[in-house]
């Protein structure tokens, strides 16, 4: 038989669509043709497949070989075709058995001498051959990414010859054993309970995790702003198994790939002030996640706010929303989550000692206006809490008396979260405005501190929506069917910068 089709999977965002290779020996002057929109990688594909084909004892045709990698319009990049390719010419040129070859999808870079080599983005390719019924059969080194998709059949080969066995037995290659779940990782060895003082902050982290809101940190240096920040994803409540894999699929498709010790671990990125906007939110010429993406679930801890640009801190106002971006290119549109908490810390001045009880403030008033209005009105309405981080009392550091632990804490926002997901089925930060009306209903004297607070503070109708949620949070943590005129009060106080704008 001179064609022959085998299933793999292209890489596109965190989606896998299938691509057919389809292989047909002709007559003709020798030669190797790949057609598909392969980009260069793929194209040198051809001297890789050649090269392990002879050194795996095979003979390479002498013949006119056509690759089509179907879908034609569908862009093609990466090693992980190669071994698709050798086993669609192995098999048209009838060295081996193409009777199976319906039933596997096949993922694999070559090296020369006919070894499986590493490859990115297995995990999202590992979910669509689930969806799709197959045997998803990849290198021997990303056999244990793969297996975090519990149900999914999946083998793994070190060498061109051990798949050319698979598809003559059937059963050459033994389905890896089931390694256990990854324990969590670092993020608990961070505690809370290291944090010495600070309780208005730590409340105020507390209220984050259980409603999943944003924070802004605001304090003079050394105040502990990126220590509480480091805290928040050991006190969030647990991934579930979707949450874990899609925050997984987003790391596997990344430039540094997964990491196992990180699986079940919400993320913590905190990129460097110095970041661009792309770097922020992705792109490329075939797209790559960003750092929002990267933080999906889990924490995006921006450390000194307004030293970043300020048109890169605009690209955030969207996917704060939305919870996706989209990333538009010539060639191709690539769709990435981006569901994340936004922490960020910011001195009060530009000196940093603004208010601070022990070191005298040099900045006039118009350097703190300009400093401050680096942060645009809308990114400020999106951030729900705002704290201001003080200065400690030595004693306070030198202080004998047990903090409250990570694990404590984090049984209560559970606890909070759980009943937000019994109500609406979603954490409170992601109510629409239908479901505000329904579950944050305030009575008619609250309803009046509510506008008051609002025509004061001159806030938006978005802040008010997100002080409802904030209020709705402080509730669910008592307990409270209702929100109250204490938990809405709590609510507005964390609206320092607000308060500090209206003076």
């Amino acid at each position: 038989m001179s064609l022959a089709i085998v299933y793999t999977r292209a890489q596109v965002g965190i989606d896998a669509p299938l691509v057919s290779v389809e292989v047909h020996l002709s007559g003709g002057l020798p030669g190797l043709f790949i057609v598909g929109l392969p980009e260069a990688a793929v194209k040198e594909s051809k001297d890789r497949v050649r090269g392990a084909i002879l050194n795996s004892q095979f003979e390479f045709p002498s013949r006119r070989i056509t690759i089509n990698l179907a879908p034609a319009d569908l862009p093609k990049e990466g090693g992980r075709f190669d071994l698709p390719i050798a086993l669609g010419i192995l098999a048209a040129s009838g060295q081996i058995n193409h009777d199976r070859l319906g039933q596997y999808e096949f993922l694999g870079e070559l090296a020369l001498g006919g070894e499986l080599r590493r490859i990115r983005g297995v995990l999202p390719a590992t979910l669509a051959c689930r969806a799709a019924g197959r045997t998803l059969l990849v290198p021997g080194d990303n056999v244990a990414e793969a297996q975090l998709v519990g149900d999914a059949n999946v083998l793994g080969a070190a060498h061109l010859l051990e798949v050319c066995r698979q598809l003559a037995t059937g059963t050459a290659l033994q389905p890896p054993v089931p390694q256990p779940s990854a324990p969590l990782g670092s993020f608990l060895e961070r505690d809370l309970s290291d944090v010495r003082g600070q309780q208005h902050a730590k409340r105020a982290l507390e209220i984050a995790a259980a409603g999943g809101h944003n924070l802004l940190l605001i304090g003079p240096p050394g105040t502990g702003k990126t220590m509480l920040a480091s805290r928040l994803p050991g006190i969030m409540p647990p991934l579930t198994e979707t949450e874990a894999l899609e925050t997984a699929a987003i790391a596997s498709i990344s430039a540094h790939g997964l990491d196992l010790k990180q699986w079940g671990v919400r993320p913590f990125r905190a990129p460097h002030h110095t970041a661009s906007g792309v770097a922020l939110v992705g792109g490329g010429g075939q797209p790559r996640p960003g750092e929002i993406s990267l933080a999906h679930h889990g924490v995006l801890f921006l450390d000194e706010l307004p030293e970043f640009d300020r048109r890169v801190l605009e690209v955030l106002r969207e996917p704060l929303e939305s919870g996706r971006i989209t990333i538009s290119r010539a060639a191709c549109q690539a769709d990435f989550p981006a569901r994340f908490q936004l922490v960020a810390a910011m001195n009060p001045c530009p000196c940093g000692y603004l208010g601070d009880a022990e070191r005298r403030c040099a900045c006039g008033q118009e350097q703190v206006r300009r400093y401050r209005a680096r942060i645009s009105g809308p990114l400020i309405d999106r951030i729900d809490l705002h704290i201001e981080v003080p200065r400690l009392a030595h004693r306070v550091l030198r202080g004998d008396a047990p903090e409250e632990s990570s694990a404590t804490v984090r049984a209560r926002v559970c606890a909070a979260r759980d009943r937000q997901l019994h109500r609406a089925g979603k954490a409170n930060s992601a109510l629409g405005t239908r479901e505000i009306e329904r579950y944050c209903t305030l009575s008619e004297n609250d309803h009046r501190l509510l506008e008051h607070a609002l025509e004061r503070l001159g806030l938006s109708p978005r802040a008010y929506h997100r002080i409802l949620k904030v209020a709705r949070t402080i509730a669910d943590m008592a307990s409270s069917e209702n929100i109250k005129t204490p938990h809405l009060t709590e609510a507005i106080s964390y609206r320092a910068l607000d308060r500090s704008l209206a003076r």
